[in-house]
C-alpha cells in the first residue's frame, strides 16, 4: 500500500476507497456506452465508435455486430471486408450465416475459389435452410458436375422457390445455359410462379409456350398468367391455345386488356362480366366486379346492368350507378351504406370535384362530410379535408374552414395539400429559390420496425439485401396485400436500390393505411422522403440555380429515381426526356444510353425546367404543368382563377395525367422541403 494510505486515519482511508470505486464505476459505465453496451450499433453509428466495439467491447455478439457493419461500409473492398469478419462465423447464431456468405463472396472477389467453394460449404452444412445458404447452392451449382449441379440447381429451387438466387437459376436454366433434359420448361415454370417480373422472363416464358415440348393444361395456365401479369395479354392467349383459362389467369388477361387501346378494352370488360357472372363467388369474382365498377366507359356501364339484381346490389355498381346520373341523394345513400368501401370513397371525390368546379359549394360541403370520411386512408382524408375547409370558407363559415385545415396540416402535413393548407394559414410555402430553399439530405437511417427480430436485426446492421431476401423468402414471393406489408416491402426494396417498386408500393401503401395507424402512417412519409442521387442531383442544381429539391421531386415522379426507366412515348431516364428535346438542350445528338446516365440527364433536365420557369416567371404550377404537358398546353389552359384560386384551377387541368403530375411533384417538393411528419 503507499505510503500516503497508510498515514491515513481508518475512516478516511474507507471513504477515498469509496470515491474511488465511484470514479472506477463511471469510468467503465461511460466506457460500456462507448462499445456499444448502450445503444446498439446501426448505420449511422460512427465508424470510430464501431473500431472501438469491434475491438474492445467484451461481448463477442456485439463485437460481431460492430464487424458486420464495418463490412457493410467496405462493400467494395473485398480484402478489408475478410478482415473484418475474420473469426465472426462462430455459434448457431443466424448471423454466423450471413458472415460465412460475406466471406465466401469476398475470397470468391479476389480470385480464392478454393476458400470460397470451402466456406460455402461450410455454410450449407451449419445452416442449410438459412436464406443465404441459397446463394452457396447457386455457387455450387455452377462448380459442380452436370448431375450433381442438377441436383444443387433442383434443391435450391425447392428449399428457395422466391429467393433472387433460385429465380436467377431459373432464368439460366429457361435460357439453356443449364444443360440438361427438361431444364428450360423447368426454369420458365418456376419463373412464372416465383418471379415472373424477374429479367428476361417475359422471352423465356413465351419461349416455354411456343414450345414442342408437350406442356400439361396446368403449365400452359402458370405461363399464361405469368405473361398476362406482364402486362401481353395476346401472347397470354395465344399460350393457352384455346383451353379454358382457371379464374385467376382469367383475372390477370382481363387487366391487361383494360390497358390496351379501346378494342382490348371492351375484351377486358366483357371478361369482367363473365367472372363476376359466375355462380361461385371467389376473389376474383369481387375484383371483377369492382373493377367493372371503376371503369367510365359506357361498355361497363352496360356491362353492369346485365348482371343479376344480387350482384347489382353492391357497393361497386351502386357508386357507378350514382357517379352517371350525378344524384347527390343517391350518393350520399351509398356513402351511408358502404363508408369502407373503396368504391364510395371514388363516388365521394368524383362527384364533389364536379360541385366544386362548379362553385356549388353547399353541395361540394354535403358529399366531403359524407359517411365515408371516417375512413378514408391518410392520402385521400387530406384532400377531403382540404376542400372541405375550402367548401365551409366559400358559404362563410371561416372559423370553421380554417380549423379543418389546421387538422389537416397536423394530421396530413406532408404532400400537395399539406402545402396548401400551409399557404393558405400563413404557415409556409416552397421555395424556388436555391439560396433559401433547405438543402437536399439524404433521409437518416430509421429502424425497420417490422416486428419480426431477424428482419429488424439485419436491417440495423446494415444488412439490406440479405433483410430483403429474407423477407421474400418468407412470403414465398407473394405480392403484399395489406398496408403494413406493403410498406415494409417498399422500404426493403428502397433499401436494395429498387426504387421503381419500393415508391409504387409505398404509394399504395399511403392508400390502404387507416388514419389510426399513425406510427406507420410516419414511417410511411419518412420513406417517401427518401431521395436517392442527392449528391448528382445537387450539382445539377447548382448549374442552373435551381433547388436541389426541386428536381428530386420531379425525378421522383418521373422515374421513382430510376435511370433506366423508359415511357411508353420514349421519354428516357432520372427525370425522363425526350431524345429530341435533350438533344436540343445538349446542343447535339444523343443516344438513350447516353440519357441512362444519371449526371447528364439531372444537367439536361434541369436546364429544361429552367427555361420552364424562366417561361413562366417562376410559377411553379405553370412550369411544373409544362413539363409534363409543353408549354403550349398549358398556355392554352391560364384563366383569372390561377391567381384567384390555384387549387380549383389545378383540378380544372383537362388532362387527368396531368392534373395529377402537378399535384405530385409539388408535394413532393414540399415534402422534400419541410420534412413534415404526422403527429400522433
Amino acid at each position: 500500500m503507499p505510503l500516503i494510505l497508510c498515514q491515513l486515519p481508518l475512516a478516511r482511508l474507507a471513504q477515498l476507497l469509496a470515491i474511488t470505486c465511484l470514479g472506477t464505476g463511471a469510468a467503465l459505465a461511460s466506457g460500456q456506452a462507448l462499445l456499444g453496451l448502450g445503444p446498439k450499433p446501426n448505420p449511422d453509428t460512427p465508424r470510430q465508435v464501431l473500431e472501438a466495439i469491434r475491438r474492445l467491447a467484451p461481448d463477442p455478439v456485439a463485437r460481431r455486430e460492430a464487424s458486420l457493419l464495418l463490412a457493410g461500409e467496405n462493400e467494395n473492398d473485398p480484402a478489408a471486408q475478410q478482415r473484418l469478419l475474420k473469426g465472426q462465423a462462430w455459434g448457431p447464431d443466424p448471423l454466423a450465416a450471413v458472415v460465412l456468405k460475406r466471406q465466401a463472396l469476398a475470397a470468391a472477389s479476389l480470385g480464392e475459389s478454393a476458400q470460397a467453394k470451402a466456406l460455402w460449404q461450410q455454410l450449407l452444412i451449419r445452416f442449410p435452410l438459412a436464406p443465404a445458404s441459397a446463394d452457396g447452392l447457386y455457387a455450387l451449382g455452377h462448380q459442380q458436375p452436370l448431375l450433381l449441379g442438377q441436383l444443387l440447381r433442383g434443391q435450391l429451387l425447392g428449399n428457395f422457390a422466391a429467393h433472387p438466387a433460385a429465380l436467377a437459376a431459373a432464368s439460366e436454366m429457361a435460357s439453356g445455359a443449364s444443360p440438361g433434359p427438361g431444364q428450360q420448361r423447368q426454369g420458365a415454370l418456376h419463373l412464372a410462379r416465383w418471379g415472373v417480373r424477374w429479367p428476361g422472363a417475359h422471352e423465356h416464358l413465351e419461349r416455354a409456350c411456343q414450345s414442342k415440348q408437350g406442356l400439361t393444361p396446368w403449365e400452359r395456365d402458370q405461363l399464361a398468367a405469368g405473361l398476362a401479369q406482364l402486362g401481353d395479354s395476346a401472347a397470354a392467349t395465344a399460350c393457352l391455345a384455346s383451353q379454358k383459362p382457371s379464374r385467376p389467369t382469367q383475372l390477370a388477361i382481363a387487366k391487361a386488356l383494360l390497358k390496351g387501346p379501346a378494342n382490348e378494352e371492351s375484351q377486358g370488360e366483357q371478361q369482367l362480366l363473365n367472372l363476376a357472372r359466375s355462380t361461385a363467388p371467389s376473389p376474383e369474382t369481387r375484383e371483377a366486379l369492382q373493377l367493372l365498377g371503376e371503369s367510365d366507359s359506357q361498355a361497363s356501364l352496360k356491362a353492369l346492368k346485365q348482371l343479376p339484381q344480387a350482384l347489382q346490389a353492391q357497393a361497386p355498381v351502386q357508386a357507378r350507378y350514382a357517379i352517371a346520373t350525378g344524384n347527390t341523394r343517391a350518393a350520399l345513400a351509398v356513402l351511408q351504406r358502404w363508408p369502407a368501401d373503396p368504391a364510395s370513397w371514388e363516388l365521394q371525390w368524383q362527384l364533389a370535384r364536379k360541385a366544386l368546379l362548379a362553385s356549388q359549394w353547399t353541395q361540394a360541403r354535403a358529399l366531403l362530410a359524407g359517411a365515408a370520411s371516417p375512413h378514408l386512408p391518410p392520402a385521400l382524408a387530406a384532400r377531403q379535408q382540404f376542400w372541405l375547409g375550402f367548401s365551409l370558407i366559400q358559404l362563410g363559415q371561416s372559423s370553421q374552414g380554417r380549423e379543418r385545415w389546421r387538422h389537416l396540416l397536423r394530421e396530413y402535413p406532408d404532400g400537395y395539400y399539406g402545402w396548401r393548407a400551409a399557404v393558405r394559414l400563413g404557415a409556409g410555402d416552397v421555395s424556388l429559390d436555391p439560396n433559401q430553399a433547405p438543402p437536399l439530405q439524404p433521409a437518416p437511417w430509421g429502424p425497420l420496425k417490422s416486428g419480426n427480430h431477424q428482419l429488424d436485426r439485419l436491417w440495423r446492421l446494415g444488412q439490406n439485401q440479405e433483410a430483403w431476401e429474407t423477407w421474400r423468402q418468407q412470403r414465398g414471393g407473394q405480392p403484399p396485400q395489406q398496408a403494413a406489408d406493403l410498406l415494409l416491402e417498399g422500404r426493403l426494396r428502397q433499401g436494395v436500390g429498387d426504387s421503381w417498386i419500393g415508391l409504387g408500393q409505398l404509394e399504395e401503401a399511403s392508400l390502404r393505411l387507416s388514419p389510426q395507424q399513425c406510427q406507420q402512417r410516419r414511417q410511411l412519409a419518412q420513406a417517401q422522403a427518401t431521395p436517392r442521387f442527392t449528391s448528382l442531383l445537387a450539382t445539377a442544381a447548382r448549374q442552373n440555380r435551381l433547388p436541389a429539391s426541386l428536381l428530386a421531386a420531379i425525378a421522383k415522379q418521373e422515374s421513382r429515381f430510376s435511370p433506366g426507366v423508359y415511357s411508353g412515348a420514349g421519354a428516357v431516364g432520372l427525370l425522363q426526356l425526350m431524345p429530341e428535346t435533350a438533344a436540343d438542350l445538349y446542343g447535339a445528338p444523343l443516344g438513350t444510353a447516353a440519357l441512362e446516365e444519371p449526371s447528364l440527364n439531372a444537367q439536361l433536365g434541369g436546364r429544361y425546367l429552367k427555361q420552364l420557369l424562366t417561361l413562366w416567371d417562376r410559377n411553379p404550377l405553370l412550369a411544373i404543368a409544362s413539363y409534363n404537358a409543353g408549354p403550349g398546353a398549358v398556355a392554352r389552359w391560364i384563366t383569372p382563377q390561377l391567381q384567384q384560386a390555384p387549387e380549383l384551377w389545378v383540378e380544372a387541368i383537362p388532362y387527368p395525367e396531368t392534373r395529377l403530375y402537378v399535384k405530385k411533384v409539388l408535394g413532393n417538393l414540399w415534402h422534400f422541403q419541410q420534412q413534415r411528419l404526422p403527429e400522433c
